[in-house]
């Protein structure tokens, strides 16, 4: 291993990649969050013998709850060294049961699109679509969407470009775009959605692209709820995500979780 530092992924990689394509050494960092991630050019390590090495690490990492362990395969020449979709992470098992698993022990189909299936490690998930990038992501949920509307379902999708493109890059141009995008898309997804279903739009956290540094940020994430006739109102600043998870326990029907208060 090379690096072992905290760092921003793509100013390891430039500045490690040349090492890293003599040596063969993996190049190993970390971030602001609870994980350790391990980049390989994909000419020196394809990217399945990488997930390969960080399947390996993430025993290593289970003995310190380290939350993921994120294969970053990237390509391109000295200079211009550019990661790639190929992106994968490992999770640590959940330490309790989630919403998921309460929604699918309740015979509720649960569906998870983008990164989801990664981030709960396969848990409590009927259906699993790891698609790359909001376009792919929010495609896939207008064709779900607009397949069966009003079914006993739950749809779980991680937009993760305007953290990982544009937020962690502070390009703000690029994060209007793809929040102008995003815009559009749930417009459209509300048409086909059925008077019955809701729609809950919420982050993890703050990814200011006009502040300094390239770490995450420290600001209120948004939380919006949309539902045919249902009025507005302000939800208030709520005490914990689990509130999300209460409210979605509250919709389907089953019994309370163990934490959050609903806000339906």
């Amino acid at each position: 291993m090379i690096g072992n530092v905290s760092a921003s992924g793509t100013d390891i990689i430039r500045d490690l990649g040349d090492r890293h394509l003599e040596s063969g050494d993996l190049i190993l960092y970390t971030s602001a969050d609870s994980v350790l991630q391990i980049a390989a050019h994909e000419s020196v390590l394809p990217p399945e013998r990488l997930y390969t090495a960080c399947k390996a690490a993430r025993k290593i990492a289970d003995r310190y709850n380290i939350a993921r362990v994120i294969a970053r395969p990237f390509s391109g020449k000295s200079g211009a060294y550019v990661r790639t979709n190929g992106r994968k992470d490992f999770s640590i098992d959940l330490p309790e049961s989630s919403i998921l698993d309460a929604l699918l022990e309740a015979g509720t189909t649960t569906i998870g699109i983008g990164k989801i299936g990664d981030l709960f490690n396969g848990q409590g998930l009927s259906e699993n679509i790891p698609v790359k990038g909001n376009p792919a992501c929010l495609n896939t949920l207008a064709e779900i969407v607009a397949s069966e509307p009003g079914r006993n379902t739950f749809i779980f999708v991680n937009l993760v470009d305007t953290d990982m493109l544009y937020g962690h890059r502070r390009d703000v141009p690029g994060f209007y775009r793809s929040v102008a995008n995003t815009d559009t898309a749930i417009a459209s997804i509300i048409d086909s959605m059925a008077d019955e279903d809701i729609l809950i739009i919420s982050a993890d956290h703050g990814c200011d692209p006009a502040y300094i540094g390239t770490d995450h940020t420290r600001e209120y994430v948004p939380l919006l709820l949309y539902g045919s006739g249902r009025p507005g109102r302000n939800l208030g600043v709520r005490k914990t995500f689990s509130d999300c998870a209460q409210s979605i326990a509250t919709y389907f029907g089953i019994a309370p979780i163990l934490r959050g208060k609903s806000f339906l």
